[in-house]
């Protein structure tokens, strides 16, 4: 794997990110798992493979989707139930019959983003989630329900207050308690209120424009920020082995091979499928036709996987159970920086020819 090695420090050194994590799984066994770079300029502070990543838009995916999905398992949810039968707010409204399978595979007609921030950071802690929730309520459909894919944060705002109302739990407490730790996954939380976790080597990210401050163990999604850190969209940190753990025991889950069994093989077969109308699966990502950010090498047909906006990923070919993560602070300190939108096909092409020489792949 010397060539993947060689790459990432190429990445660090041309500013690519100021530091990652990358980890590789073949049918299970780590092949690859090192750091490189820096967890924080100002300070110097170098990645390490306990370092914390804000996980951004993978939330969707590894918690918002995962509690959908045992919810459904547990018959307290369905695929094809609509809002208005779970939210009361959307009831006799045109978002009435948005489905929760719409919201998981971008199809709900809602936008993709909107600064709900900027109206309520000023608001007293407690009253802000009501007041986003509100603007949920208001907020115009952009294509009728099922018309059109587009990729939503705000869908997923949507699901996360779904999730709640049925749990009778938040988000966090509900996959912490009923996934992660039968699981046994320890480094995967939320930062609620800014109660930053002690005694944890968080990667930075943004000089925040607004926040005047560098963000390091807060969670970075502006959006997110304002309803106390816990959102279906973004708002999950962990390190590159807790994501791995999460990913290969729904990996084992798929080929019927896991112990722990927290969902059954068949429900998440379902939720990876691809659906040949939208080219999307529910909550997880699916490669593009052309410049995929997996690659080239991954198989089209068989692969899962999502993208975060701070510069994290993770990728799974289900069919040759390979695993990649890769976790980064690319916006630190500053968003401006997309040089990761084209060392993303190149690190996962030059991992999976590397493995093919080590196997039978």
């Amino acid at each position: 794997m010397k060539p993947v090695d060689s790459m990432m420090q190429q990445a660090v050194a041309e500013h690519v990110f100021p530091g990652g994590r990358l980890l590789v799984s073949l049918s299970g066994k780590i092949l690859f798992n090192e750091a490189y770079g820096l967890a924080n300029l100002y300070t110097g502070q170098v990645v390490t493979r306990n370092t914390v990543y804000d996980l951004a838009s993978l939330t969707k995916p590894l918690a918002a989707t995962l509690a959908v999905m045992l919810l459904v398992q547990e018959e307290k949810l369905h695929l094809e139930q609509t809002l208005a039968s779970i939210i009361p707010a959307f009831n006799k409204m045109t978002k009435a019959d948005i489905q929760i399978r719409h919201l998981l595979n971008h199809t709900s007609g809602f936008p993709d983003y909107r600064p709900y921030y900027k109206g309520i950071s000023q608001l007293p802690l407690e009253q802000r989630k009501d007041a986003l929730r509100k603007n949920l309520i208001l907020e115009p459909l952009v294509s009728g329900i099922g018309e059109k894919t587009l990729y939503s944060d705000i869908g997923f705002m949507v699901l996360e207050w779904a999730i709640e109302l049925v749990s009778g739990a938040r988000l966090n407490d509900f996959v912490k308690e009923r996934i992660y730790d039968p699981i046994g996954i320890e480094n995967l939380f939320f930062i609620v209120h800014d109660q930053c976790i002690p005694d944890k080597n968080y990667a930075a990210t943004e000089l925040c424009p607004w926040r005047q401050i560098l963000l390091n163990g807060r969670v970075h999604d502006d959006n997110a920020y304002v309803m106390g850190g816990v959102a279906g969209h973004a708002g999950l940190f962990g390190t590159a082995e807790s994501v791995h753990a999460i990913v290969l025991e729904l990996l084992k889950i798929f080929h019927g091979e896991s112990s722990e069994q927290i969902f059954q093989s068949d429900l998440v077969r379902l939720f990876f499928h691809k659906s040949n109308k939208n080219d999307r699966s529910l909550g997880f990502d699916v490669p593009s036709q052309t410049g995929s950010s997996c690659g080239e090498l991954f198989n089209r047909d068989a692969t899962v996987g999502h993208l975060g906006f701070t510069g994290t990923s993770f990728w799974v070919d289900l069919e040759q159970q390979v695993i990649v993560i890769l976790l980064t602070n690319r916006v630190h300190p500053s968003r401006n920086n997309e040089q990761i939108k084209k060392f993303r096909p190149l690190i996962h092409n030059q991992v999976m020819k590397q493995l093919r020489k080590l196997s039978t792949l």
